[in-house]
């Protein structure tokens, strides 16, 4: 971060400048004018609207906080964080559903790793119960497995109608804005205040967050703070049911995830809109917006394949990364790979549905970060990963980067 060049742009002047419309920026802007209405604040967007990235590819769901590590960030904000969700969506009109989901053990050898998650749960105080074939069968009757752990409390939700409501009320209270179409270009110093220039305007701001996603390891460098792990954006392809076969699953299903790998493998999300969407793999993405087949950024994939973490964590995960692109580019693999969780499931069941790309942070020891990780200068809070709960869990995480500004008010 360097000293402030003067330009012909026009100058805005705010209290609070955030970085990134997805629903951790809008939830961090919300909290915020909730607890210090006085405040001002700016919301800098490079896209024409809101959530078009990660939280507008997202499946949708309302996690329970079941999986997470007890005392973890993610732990802690998913379980508060769930709960503020499910009010916010209550007092806005916004249609959600607590509809349950299973968590299938699919043969003698998971018992052991469903127990685990199982005892994660209760100690995360999340309501669930690990239930017999029988009764799994009640609730999912075309599911394969011999137990099954019942998390009643899970839940589906439109998380883009989530932030569309959350950017109205914030450009409707006060002097607030919501700025699209804005792409920050240089965060620098200007005496007591930072500027951030964007292709448009500079904002002079006494406080910066960044909540740019796929993009947060690179705001995180033009704001000077040190970069504590690189993007790599990872790709999740997803099949929706037909018409036909929606029956097939009446609410979640998902396997007992492995614990040497951070994606939860492919499962069946029952969305708040009827769909049913099946998926996703994790595959490399070739740039961090690149969700077509096809679709690839140069510069990204370089800065992917050329960053030492990378190949680190290549070396680590090979085997599974090899499985997770053969089901990328067949059909049959990954209608195979369906067909663990519901047989019944064939490959005329299945039509292409969009494709999302998670901002996985990975450190250049090849490790791929597990819990949301929030760096702080004085002036500058990063966001340097949030990955799945984060959607579930932003409202407290705005929570928590308010209060951690409120501290320098």
């Amino acid at each position: 971060m360097g000293k402030s060049r003067s330009t012909d742009q026009a100058i805005l002047k705010t209290d609070i400048c955030i970085i990134g419309g997805g629903i951790v920026g809008l939830a961090t802007a919300y909290r915020l004018l909730k607890s210090h209405p006085g405040k001002r604040v700016v919301i800098v967007e490079k896209e024409a609207s809101l959530a078009k990235h990660q939280t507008g590819h997202n499946s949708g769901v309302l996690h329970s906080g079941i999986y997470y590590k007890p005392g973890s960030l993610k732990a802690v904000n998913c379980r508060k964080g769930k709960l503020a969700m499910e009010d916010f969506c209550k007092e806005h009109g916004i249609e959600h559903e607590l509809c349950g989901k299973i968590i299938v053990a699919l043969n003698e050898e998971e018992i052991p790793r469903m127990e685990k998650i199982y005892q994660r749960g209760k100690d995360n105080d999340v309501k669930c119960e690990i239930i017999s074939r029988e009764r799994m069968l009640e609730i999912e009757p075309h599911a394969a497995g011999i137990q099954a752990i019942h998390v009643p409390e899970c839940g589906i939700v439109n998380y883009r109608q989530v932030c569309e409501r959350m950017g109205e009320w914030i450009g409707q209270t006060g002097a607030n804005e919501v700025l699209l179409g804005r792409k920050a270009l240089e965060i620098n110093e200007r005496g007591e205040s930072l500027v951030i220039r964007t292709d448009r305007e500079e904002i002079e701001s006494e406080f910066l967050v960044n909540c740019a996603g796929l993009h947060s390891d690179r705001v995180t460098r033009l704001s000077g703070q040190p970069v504590p792990a690189k993007i790599v954006p990872f790709k999740g392809e997803y099949y929706e049911l037909t018409k036909e076969a929606k029956h097939l699953c009446k609410h979640l299903i998902y396997p007992v995830p492995d614990p040497q790998f951070p994606f939860l493998g492919v499962h069946f999300t029952r969305m708040i809109d009827g769909a049913v969407e099946c998926g996703p793999n994790a595959v490399l993405a070739f740039g961090r917006e690149a969700y077509g087949k096809l679709d690839f950024n140069l510069k990204d994939l370089i800065e992917s394949l050329g960053y030492p973490g990378f190949g680190k964590m290549a070396l680590k995960h090979w085997k599974m990364g090899l499985g997770e692109m053969w089901r990328s580019y067949n059909k049959g693999a990954f209608v195979r790979a369906l067909q663990r969780l519901i047989p019944e499931i064939e490959a005329k069941h299945l039509e292409r549905a969009p494709a999302g790309i998670r901002a996985q942070a990975v450190t250049r020891d090849g490790s791929m970060v597990d819990d949301f990780l929030i760096q702080e200068s004085n002036r500058v809070v990063n966001v340097c990963n949030a990955p799945s709960p984060a959607a579930t869990a932003s409202l407290n995480i705005g929570e928590t980067i308010a209060s951690k500004l409120a501290e320098r008010f």
